[in-house]
């Protein structure tokens, strides 16, 4: 097998999010590859403007600034996040409901960014700048974590035990206090916008709504003008009576499913994820991949 092929293998295994990891450490290099050697911004009309008209006429950049960095840091710091961040979510949700979650966040991070830019005096946010990277997205899913389960505690370091609560009031005070002092005002904004859709999406969860299906419709649809059609006629059989059967059966195997993910959820809420037995965890992770 040949190295581009063996590559390609390697990446139709990863998951969704181990795929837009991938998709980023590769933009970055290339972009990196272009800039050091032809002294050439290749991805700068992908880049989120901070001028409204400018964004008018690149409106894609809302979801394209997202997979940019302007440094290995950058890059490194928001990659191994959202790592680790996918895998706690991915274990205990549908994986659409994280992504609505992640690409959300980039969203709502990106127009909070560009409301900011043009609404807030040139002296005190800065003039002519672009935004780019994944972290309104992490920081996204950083505070739906943290508003969900707040008392779920994580292993650091090998060494203690922290909520997932108190990661996230350290990181957004570090955020707060960065942002008052004046250093990358845009940045930080666009990880406010990304805090405020994560924890509405949290808490709209928690009391039975997912705010994120409308967008996840959408992108589905969008989705579909690249599949190919077929051209093939399905021909139908009258099932009704059986059709009704099935559909009974599927709403409770539903039911009762959402029901053991619930009762897990509190348990790991309670006790921790450590707590569950083998099969729970074994449940969650199938529960995760579906």
């Amino acid at each position: 097998m040949s190295t581009v092929q063996d590559l390609k293998y390697k990446f139709n295994n990863l998951d969704t999010f181990g795929k837009i990891i991938a998709i980023n450490i590769v933009v970055f290099i290339i972009g990196l590859i272009f800039k050091s050697l032809l002294r050439f911004n290749l991805f700068s009309y992908f880049e989120m403007p901070s001028g409204f008209m400018d964004f008018i006429l690149q409106p894609w950049s809302l979801i394209t600034y997202g997979f940019l960095h302007n440094g290995l840091f950058h890059l490194a710091f928001n990659m191994l996040f959202l790592y680790y961040l996918s895998r706690v979510t991915t274990n205990l949700f549908r994986q659409k409901m994280v992504l609505n979650i992640y690409f959300l966040g980039i969203i709502c991070g990106g127009l909070a960014y560009l409301a900011f830019a043009n609404l807030m005096p040139s002296s005190l946010f800065g003039a002519h700048g672009v935004l780019v990277g994944a972290s309104a997205g992490v920081s996204a899913l950083l505070l739906f974590v943290a508003t969900y389960m707040p008392n779920t505690e994580i292993r650091l370091f090998n060494a203690f035990n922290v909520k997932w609560k108190h990661v996230a009031m350290v990181i957004v005070g570090l955020d707060l206090f960065r942002l008052l002092l004046g250093l990358n005002q845009g940045g930080y904004i666009a990880h406010f916008g990304g805090y405020l859709i994560g924890y509405i999406y949290a808490t709209k969860l928690l009391k039975g709504t997912d705010i994120g299906t409308g967008f996840e419709r959408t992108m589905d649809s969008f989705m579909g003008w690249f599949k190919p059609k077929s051209n093939l006629k399905t021909v139908h059989k009258n099932k009704t009576k059986s059709t009704t059967t099935r559909k009974t059966k599927n709403a409770s195997e539903a039911l009762n499913k959402q029901k053991k993910i619930d009762a897990i959820l509190d348990k790991i809420s309670k006790s921790g994820y450590e707590s569950l037995t083998a099969d729970e965890k074994a449940f969650l992770f199938k529960v995760g991949k579906d």
